[in-house]
């Protein structure tokens, strides 16, 4: 196997690693009665990602080469992800919320670091093997999308009809699909072990021998918090966070929604309700497709303009989901499908993009890390947060299916009106003059 097929196969494992439960966890938390706390389970990742994936960029900086703690942090969140498929297991429908929760934490307290390790590992290997990482990288980046929907419809068509494990395709009642089940956890914990047996077959990437000394502060980005002293720099920062809020919202509330309509005699019996993760698998979908398209975007409308495209992708990914439903209206849940691939990667990857070109040469990785903590970590949290609230009022609050229904409705469509309240703001405040040559 040459270098690059070994880092495709170590990008598809670890982001179906992650697509084994991201999108369906919300599912059984709402089956075991703790749907009212779905927003505090994908809050933690955001915390955690504050400071995890900086401490163990110390660490595999000073102590352990790359690649061999990717695959140590695999096996810790494997181990913490099968004990809280194990917890499940034993708890039935009795689950105790403090008891799954630490369990849940400590396993993505490993698992999110994995995700800069795993870049890393990747650069490093090509450039030891003096391969471009901007043309090599991508194509391998993208089997890490691939194995992201391959998990979810892995967990989505797999499960057991009366009594049988296996495979089902259909909506027959009576088939248990693992995304409602715990059993989702014990898929993400078996790909983990198998990637950290993986990691032993990868090519060793040498610590940093230099004597100059990485600190936290360093690690953390502080440093090129001084670009906040900039005004164009400062709100667009701001608005990364504002627009953040968004990131997790459907991977929490998505699954559960449209699971919904299996309650509704009309909707009970289609294809849509009754496989949901296969439904959501088409935003991953969109996703890889549209990162062949910033380039193109971005060298001709530059950055302003592509982030609005985004923000506005974000109010028809949310209007959409309020306005249609798994029958006649699964058109419109297909739609924001579609455009989600817009939404998430012009607004990540190219405000990744833009951070590189806008920032001195000496802090442009320290910068790179206060846009990750201001979108994934600090707006991400605050938006589950505040979405569990929004949910939390309008529908787990009621116990009629269609006041349930209703109260989802409303929520979508002021997820919806809080992005474009964002894009308007971002359109008028954000002043930036579109230069092509910078845009290459």
């Amino acid at each position: 196997m040459n270098v690059k097929a070994k880092l495709t196969m170590m990008s598809y494992l670890e982001f179906a690693v992650w697509g084994a439960y991201l999108t369906s966890m919300g599912n059984y938390l709402g089956s075991v009665g703790l749907g009212s706390n779905i927003g505090t389970f994908y809050a933690v990742q955001g915390i955690v990602s504050i400071f995890m994936p900086a401490i163990m960029g110390i660490v595999a900086d000073r102590w352990i080469p790359v690649q061999r703690l990717l695959g140590i942090n695999h096996l810790l969140a494997a181990i913490f992800m099968l004990a809280t498929g194990l917890y499940g297991a034993m708890a039935g429908s009795n689950v105790d919320f403090t008891t799954i929760f630490t369990l849940y934490t400590c396993s993505v307290a490993f698992f999110m670091p994995t995700i800069a390790l795993s870049n890393s590992a990747a650069y490093t290997i090509l450039k030891q093997n003096n391969l471009d990482t901007i043309t090599n990288f991508p194509p391998i980046r993208t089997f890490g999308t691939i194995g992201f929907i391959c998990a979810m419809l892995f967990v989505n068509f797999f499960g057991f009809q009366d009594g049988t494990l296996g495979f089902h395709f259909g909506s027959d009642i009576g088939f248990k699909s693992f995304q409602t089940s715990y059993h989702q956890f014990y898929v993400s914990a078996i790909l983990g072990v198998i990637l950290f047996l993986y990691s032993f077959v990868l090519p060793n990437c040498p610590i940093n021998k230099s004597d100059a000394k990485l600190t936290l502060y360093d690690a953390l980005g502080l440093k090129a918090f001084s670009l906040f002293k900039q005004k164009k720099m400062a709100i667009f920062f701001i608005f990364s966070m504002l627009l953040g809020v968004s990131l997790q919202i459907t991977n929490g509330y998505a699954n559960p929604f449209i699971t919904t309509f299996k309650d509704i005699p009309d909707f009970a019996n289609s294809w849509g309700a009754n496989n949901a993760n296969a439904l959501i698998s088409l935003s991953q979908v969109s996703e890889t497709l549209c990162i062949l398209l910033i380039p193109f975007f971005l060298k001709r409308f530059g950055i302003k303009v592509v982030m609005l495209m985004s923000m506005f992708a974000w109010v028809l990914r949310f209007g959409f989901f309020g306005l249609g439903d798994p029958g006649s209206g699964v058109w419109m849940f297909m739609l924001s499908m579609i455009v989600y691939g817009i939404a998430f990667d012009f607004f990540n990857v190219s405000g990744s993009l833009y951070v590189d070109n806008e920032t001195p040469e000496d802090i442009r990785s320290s910068a790179q890390g206060v846009f990750m903590m201001m979108t994934n970590g600090f707006g991400a949290t605050i938006g589950m947060l505040i979405a569990q609230y929004i949910v939390n009022h309008f529908v787990y609050s009621q116990e009629d299916i269609l006041l349930q229904l209703e109260g989802w409705r409303h929520s979508w469509l002021i997820f919806a009106g809080y992005a474009l309240v964002v894009t308007v703001l971002f359109a008028v405040l954000f002043k930036y003059k579109h230069k092509p040559a910078i845009e290459k």
